[in-house]
């Protein structure tokens, strides 16, 4: 890929993490009820955040993708569980801390770990981070975010706002309007620092089929705010030709 000339970004999925709750129950967020491993609708598991044994595994991984060659690595479920029964969980390694402290302790850790590798950092963020000033309750907070990381990469996918959000009957069918709002805001709260946005846009079919055209307007939205990167997401890598640029 370098011969090529590309950027090679390694994705790290963090804190939804079954597999390690699995082999470290200890680590894990639990059920308030009965001390078990809560899981979220899917039937998936979360380390708690403050679980600082997991944090050097995390440090651990992007070491060895450093070392592998990838030029940045990207730091993706960095949050508190959402989707799951909310009323029957804790988080005994977190506690009573409030959960966008813990994770902003996580970032500041991450960043001391790889300060003296030639690595950039960058973290991905729901969406409406740019617009909420609250944690969502996850614990992901963009002013938090943002001294931590080389980039921060919230996902404004139009298809994941709810119904009627900023007046929007389906946000899918508005990917210019919900992308350009969202970033506009982003860029304010930067304050110094807007360079370091670069937006998930989204190149998948949820909401609305999602034609060139769409893609595209998600591109002129960001462009429009001032800001000049972004990243497209297919979890199934089947991006739009068209939206591009490529040819035939």
């Amino acid at each position: 890929l370098h011969n090529k000339g590309v950027y090679v970004i390694g994705r790290i999925t963090v804190f939804q993490d079954p597999y390690y709750s699995k082999l470290h129950p200890e680590l894990a967020v639990k059920r308030a009820s009965d001390g078990a491993i809560w899981k979220d609708h899917k039937g998936l598991s979360f380390i708690d955040v403050s679980a600082k044994p997991y944090w050097q595994y995390i440090s651990d991984l992007g070491h060895e993708a450093v070392a592998l060659g990838f030029d940045e690595l990207n730091f993706d479920y960095i949050r508190f569980p959402s989707d799951g029964d909310m009323t029957n969980i804790s988080y005994p390694w977190t506690g009573k801390l409030e959960k966008k402290e813990a994770l902003r302790l996580f970032f500041g850790y991450l960043k001391k770990q790889f300060r003296d590798t030639p690595a950039k950092l960058s973290a991905d963020l729901f969406g409406m981070t740019t617009t909420n000033t609250d944690d969502l309750n996850i614990g992901q907070y963009l002013e938090y975010t943002l001294p931590y990381f080389d980039y921060v990469a919230p996902m404004v996918y139009p298809s994941h706002y709810p119904p009627t959000w900023n007046g929007y009957k389906n946000p899918a069918e508005k990917p210019y309007e919900v992308v350009n709002y969202s970033m506009e805001k982003a860029y304010k709260r930067a304050s110094t620092t807007p360079d370091k946005l670069r937006p998930w846009l989204q190149d998948f079919n949820l909401g609305a089929v999602y034609t060139a055209s769409m893609v595209k307007a998600q591109m002129k939205a960001v462009y429009d705010v001032g800001l000049n990167s972004w990243m497209l997401w297919n979890a199934s890598n089947k991006y739009t030709k068209e939206a591009l640029g490529a040819k035939e």
